[in-house]
């Protein structure tokens, strides 16, 4: 029994370390994952590591395949494209949601959500290419404030889902931004219609907020190249 228990709390860090490195590109999309380097890089079991990859891979972060292990899950166009309208679709269904049913305890909560991200530095140590990981699971939070009205488990489970496979280009489309963007302001105009039960105005700001950060990464040839390395690598 304590086997089994040191087996799934190692594996949940290993789970932790290797989300966090996928998300923040440290583990380049199409990077092959080595699970012995893991095994031995982290202190952990074998068992371990294949239990945080199993579950990696249900998240559909990471790609199982045949007599070649894991590997990150790619990037494209193409996807971010869909990705990006279906994700729309369902935040603002789930926003509308939220602004017909959420009460008192979800205003002060999405209130306090966005104070938190606005006084939360967005880059580590004024360093622009170095996303602060507090400030990342403070944007999260908001992100999941502004739908948590919503009595619906089900579409904030699937809505989740989207978040984090888009996650991965949000963070790649940091260092690319221009200084014309206002992300604090986006921030603060979505909770703001949100409050005042705009759910009209709040869906086009939802919109054009996640649309932004499509531009971003479409207008730069970052996804070719990532595409052009994997069709390399085979």
């Amino acid at each position: 029994m304590n086997e089994v228990i040191e087996v799934t709390t190692q594996a949940d860090q290993v789970h932790s370390q290797l989300r966090s490195a996928i998300l923040s590109g440290a583990l380049a999309p199409g990077e092959r994952i080595r699970m012995n380097f893991v095994a031995s890089d982290m202190s952990v079991s074998l068992g371990a590591v294949r239990e945080a990859l199993s579950r990696l891979a249900a998240e559909e972060i990471v790609i199982a395949t045949a007599q070649r292990g894991y590997r990150v899950a790619s990037l494209s166009s193409e996807e971010l494209n869909d990705l990006t309208e279906t994700r729309i679709a369902l935040e603002q269904i789930c926003l509308r949601a939220s602004i017909a049913e959420g009460g008192v305890e979800w205003e002060a909560s999405l209130a306090a959500a966005l104070h938190r991200l606005l006084r939360l530095p967005e880059f580590e140590n004024g360093d622009c290419l170095q996303l602060s990981m507090a400030w990342s699971q403070a944007h999260d939070s908001f992100h999941t404030a502004l739908v948590s009205g919503s009595r619906s488990v089900w579409m904030n489970k699937f809505r989740s889902s989207l978040y984090l496979q888009a996650e991965r280009y949000r963070r790649l489309s940091v260092p690319l931004r221009t200084g014309d963007r206002d992300v604090a302001g986006e921030h603060r105009q979505l909770c703001e219609a949100a409050l005042a039960r705009d759910a009209e105005s709040a869906c086009a700001l939802m919109r054009s907020h996640l649309m932004r950060t499509s531009e971003i990464l479409l207008r730069s040839p970052l996804l070719m190249t990532a595409e052009r390395l994997e069709r390399a690598e085979g």
